[in-house]
């Protein structure tokens, strides 16, 4: 077995935080991973996992090693794409990663319309409600809403979104909040995923404004938290583009909306590699053109006349 194929199993083994997991992952037997790590580490004269019958766990050594490992293979990748040809021609595996709502609503379309057209390339969607390490997952280009904390990416801005308050008008009609103060009267009802679960943040007289809520119910999904909103249950938080459709349809209605803070910036991430494939510029340049001509991405656009 080569020093390439020894680390590919290393990535693995730390990524998947098992043997056996690795194994499947690529397709080995459980004793060829076992054995392979510990020709790595007979070679290097050092522990690289520390191993229990419950938990593994890097060694410092380990830790820069899995970086050295993960360095060393992309690079590889880089040389052998470039040989092929992916820096000129669309080819090859794409992971892209949004937000679970916005991805449903707004990429997997845009990702249907992009694969009709390059046919060498493949696509998985990686949907969650968090912000996920591009370079420790993989992934070759990310939607991100709200301001930026990652370095070293390559980001264009295609739109905001604002943080809306709204209830179904059955609800308004018997309490109304005018004030975000009134809000402690409401019952609020949150998803754990918004990070907006005790404590909104808004603005009066150009100044930040936070009010301490107390939710009646915390639900894990945003569409759960919409949708008891929806039958008048409560009072919600949540993205603008996440109820657009419901606005429109008369189905809830966004209050507060004086003491709105600042929208949210909506940015199509990518690594920023002296070389970018191809397959990543051509998605990029799809994605940002569909998205930057969308009007719910678009606050002027969505505040109603």
């Amino acid at each position: 077995m080569d020093r390439f194929q020894e680390m590919q199993i290393f990535l693995a083994v730390a990524e998947e935080q098992g043997f056996a997991a690795a194994a499947r992952r690529l397709n080995i037997s459980p004793p060829s991973v076992t054995r392979a790590i510990a020709a790595m580490e007979a070679r290097i004269g050092t522990q690289l996992l520390s191993r229990t019958t419950r938990s593994l766990h890097l060694s410092e050594a380990g830790q820069r090693y899995l970086d050295d490992c993960r360095r060393i293979l992309a690079e590889l990748t880089e040389a052998e794409e470039a040989a092929a040809g992916s820096f000129s021609i669309p080819w090859g595996h794409l992971t892209v990663t949004a937000p679970v709502l916005f991805g449903e609503l707004f990429v997997a379309p845009i990702l249907g319309e992009y694969l009709d057209l390059f046919a060498q390339v493949s696509i998985n969607a990686l949907l969650v409600d968090r912000v996920v390490n591009m370079t420790d997952e993989g992934v070759d280009v990310a939607v991100r809403i709200g301001h930026l904390q990652e370095p070293g990416q390559q980001a264009i801005k295609v739109g905001e979104v604002r943080r809306v308050v709204c209830a179904a008008p059955a609800y308004l009609e018997r309490h109304r909040p005018l004030h975000p103060g009134q809000l402690r009267e409401a019952k609020i009802v949150t998803s754990s995923s918004s990070q907006l679960v005790s404590e909104w943040q808004f603005r009066e007289g150009g100044q930040p404004l936070s009010v301490a809520v107390e939710p009646r119910l915390v639900v894990t999904a945003n569409n759960a938290a919409i949708n008891l909103a929806r039958l008048g249950w409560g009072v919600t938080r949540v993205l603008s583009y996440q109820v657009a459709s419901d606005v429109r349809a008369g189905a809830l209605e966004i209050i507060l909306q004086d003491f709105e803070p600042p929208a949210l910036p909506i940015h199509v991430v990518f690594q920023n590699n002296a070389r970018v494939p191809a397959k990543v510029n051509t998605f990029v340049d799809f994605l940002v053109s569909r998205l930057g001509q969308d009007a719910a991405l678009n606050p002027s656009m969505q505040r109603p006349a």
